[in-house]
């Protein structure tokens, strides 16, 4: 097993809620975390950056009353994401509400930075980063992040090319820290599955964007219960780095999915006209083909645990 810290210790259900970038909210990650999963969301979400503080209060604050009515049940941790890429002008502000608030999770991406990982340990958090390779991965843990983020291919969003199977045996080989899977998980199964491999928690996010309490458009929840990994389109356009899109949001842009020209990576934003790219332009993964319907929070984790139970029941049985 994992050392894990204790923060990760006492999960209803070994999964992460992926941050969703423009879609995740304070509601969808307070719901995530009353259903027991850690719920997660980008700093950059809250626009303008003085809202991250409201968001913050309000998270902290509902989850606290929650844990109080409910001590049989309490919620599970959340966790804020940062890109700390150098064009992330808000990257200090960001930190420093994150501060105020003791954020026990912070989830760094794009770039591995010691400065950013000392000063979440200096308030007792806990640092998880996103990584694509296991070369990235060395480099994360040798500039102190807690542990890992194995995103493989078929991810939402941005997502590398590698095989799970291949990812997690090489992490694991040098690794005994926390280690979620990210790609294609959209089931009860799937969770199990990553466990099998040697990950510690699933990475989940697709299958988030449709449920009621996510900030995305209804056509876009749509898609993802009507479309399957067909639909899916990896792609360096739209932000610089590659990732998985959903080509119904491409073809309706005005652009062919299939013939996509190639991005310059130099040029990679997170801004303003980022935010315009994913408002116009879907990220998902290729797990979607699970997702049959638009749902609440606590009924798709509800599936989960249910899907999680049987098929650990499947296993000792056919043991």
């Amino acid at each position: 097993m994992s050392k894990l810290p204790p923060v990760l210790q006492k999960l209803g259900l070994p999964v992460i809620g992926s941050p969703l970038f423009i879609i995740s909210n304070p509601k969808l990650v307070i719901e995530q975390c009353k259903a027991g999963v850690v719920g997660s969301m980008p700093a950059l979400n809250a626009r303008p950056a003085e809202q991250l503080e409201d968001w913050l209060a309000e998270i902290t604050e509902t989850l606290a009353a929650w844990d109080k009515a409910n001590p049989d049940r309490p919620s599970a941790p959340f966790a804020i994401n940062q890109i700390v890429h150098k064009s992330n002008d808000r990257l200090d502000h960001d930190m420093q509400v994150c501060a105020k608030y003791k954020v026990p999770i912070v989830i760094t991406s794009l770039g591995a930075r010691e400065d950013v990982n000392q000063a979440v340990h200096s308030w007792g958090g806990v640092v998880l980063h996103d990584i694509i390779n296991n070369k990235f991965a060395h480099k994360a843990v040798e500039k102190g992040a807690d542990g890992l983020i194995a995103v493989a291919t078929g991810a939402g969003g941005h997502a590398g090319v590698k095989s799970p199977f291949a990812l997690i045996q090489e992490i694991r080989q040098w690794f005994d820290g926390p280690l979620a899977l990210s790609g294609s998980i959209a089931s009860g199964g799937a969770i199990l599955a990553a466990q099998a491999m040697g990950a510690d928690f699933a990475y989940i996010g697709s299958a988030f964007i449709a449920t009621h309490e996510a900030r995305a458009q209804e056509a876009y929840k749509q898609a993802i219960v009507d479309c399957n990994s067909d639909d899916i389109v990896y792609s360096n356009l739209f932000t610089g780095v590659h990732g998985n899109y959903l080509a119904p949001s491409i073809r309706a842009a005005g652009l062919d999915p299939e013939n996509l020209p190639e991005s310059d990576p130099s040029k990679m934003n997170f801004g303003g006209d980022a935010k315009k790219a994913w408002k116009d332009i879907w990220g998902c993964g290729q797990g979607i083909g699970a997702i049959s319907e638009i749902t609440s929070t606590a009924e798709l984790v509800q599936r989960f645990k249910r899907e999680y139970a049987q098929a650990r029941e499947r296993l000792s049985v056919s043991v």
